[in-house]
């Protein structure tokens, strides 16, 4: 059995980066960047009205209205000193234009402009071309994941298409006889839950599943075929259930019979401890307990970041940061625990601990707290780690 942070690093030693593939920047998003990116062209490409207004020439006031710029037009010649052109947001500021006056601090009478608040300070309201960026700038970094604002900020250099990592194919196989069929009785048995709950999990971190979730009963012959159909399309495979040691639970033993090289079984954290990891015929194996809370949490605590590390993510986390703690606890200090709790005016409110198989706790915007061993006795305003997930 391995601890926490021993777990984390030999799951990272074994990511292989997935290849490389050109994308629609408008199809892009929450992908990971495999290359960096520079600019193609300036922003703003001009000098730009920052207002409604007039742009205005050198002199004093008033100005000689010449003319009326609108975004996406240009004048046709340069502005005098005592001249000044009607101009609207977004739109070329003129050559000889010193500053753009406010419409609401300037009066227009008979083509005569003049200022309500005195001499216009110059530069005033006009972003300056290239402010935001240059032509070969660097504008993002290999690793990055393309949300919205990325997306917008390489548009506006005239970007239209990216080098991204392919998206990871996950499989899932869920395993166990005691759950309800729809052809099957329900007396002793329960409703399923692992196999959705992943999938919607790897819906929200851009993973689309191989297949279809694979459902199979505590059976040898049946878990050997559903491990080797799912390695044999998949970069990535998760199981639920059969992680753990009793005789109905299988995973390991399949595993070493289909010739698995196993990396870990076993780590010194609840919930969770059964957790398994393995290599099966090139394809990482992650083997979680049927446990839903479990699945949950090791899902956040190690699956998020193999799936974002597979796609090259700079920071693959789980991101953690350090928050007081609202309250005392005592634990026996046996393992790593990872505890569900909210961030209420920058201090961890622990939840009420529930058992492993109850969710509840983790809806509605829990964080996770993770409470190291050693640490036996936390009193209110410690420090203590919380992970909030990363997309």
């Amino acid at each position: 059995m391995i601890d926490v942070q021993e777990a984390r690093a030999t799951l990272m030693r074994h990511v292989r980066a997935l290849p490389a593939e050109v994308a629609p920047l408008s199809g892009a998003v929450g992908r990971f960047l495999c290359a960096d990116v520079v600019a193609t062209d300036a922003f703003p490409r001009f000098d730009m009205s920052a207002v409604d207004g007039y742009a205005v020439g050198s002199g004093p006031g008033p100005w000689r209205r010449i003319g009326t710029v609108a975004a996406g037009d240009t004048l046709d010649r340069p502005i005098g000193a005592d001249e000044c052109a009607r101009i609207f947001t977004g739109a070329c500021v003129p050559e000889g234009a010193v500053a753009v006056l406010m419409q609401e601090r300037c009066d227009e009478t008979a083509g005569q402009v003049r200022t309500l608040v005195g001499p216009p300070t110059p530069g005033a309201n006009i972003r300056r071309r290239a402010e935001g960026y240059r032509e070969g700038d660097l504008l993002l970094h290999r690793g990055d994941r393309l949300d919205p604002a990325a997306i917008g900020l390489l548009a506006s250099s005239g970007i239209r298409s990216v080098t991204v990592a392919r998206r990871p194919r996950v499989a899932v196989v869920r395993t166990g006889g005691e759950f309800i069929t729809l052809d099957g009785a329900a007396e002793g048995r329960i409703h399923s839950s692992n196999e959705v709950m992943l999938q919607a999990a790897l819906q929200e971190v851009g993973a689309p599943m191989a297949s279809p979730p694979i459902a199979v009963q505590d059976d040898r012959d049946g878990l050997c075929e559903a491990l080797r159909t799912a390695c044999a399309g998949a970069d990535l495979v998760l199981t639920t259930g059969g992680a753990s040691v009793g005789e109905h639970d299988l995973l390991r033993p399949v595993l070493e019979h289909l010739g698995a090289t196993l990396h870990f079984h076993g780590v010194r954290q609840k919930p969770g401890k059964p957790m398994l990891f393995a290599t099966l015929d090139g394809t990482p194996v992650i083997g979680l307990p049927g446990n839903p809370r479990a699945v949950l949490v090791l899902f956040e605590v190690y699956v998020r970041g193999f799936l974002r590390a597979l796609q090259g993510a700079r920071h693959p986390g789980p991101a953690e940061e350090l928050l007081p703690l609202a309250g005392s606890v005592e634990r026996k200090g046996e393992r790593d625990e990872f505890r569900a709790a909210r961030v209420r005016d920058g201090r961890v409110e622990l939840l009420p601990d529930e058992g492993s198989h109850l969710l509840g706790g983790l809806v509605g915007g829990a964080v996770l707290c993770h409470l190291e061993a050693a640490r036996t006795r936390l009193n209110s305003g410690d420090r203590v780690r919380v992970i909030r997930p990363l997309p």
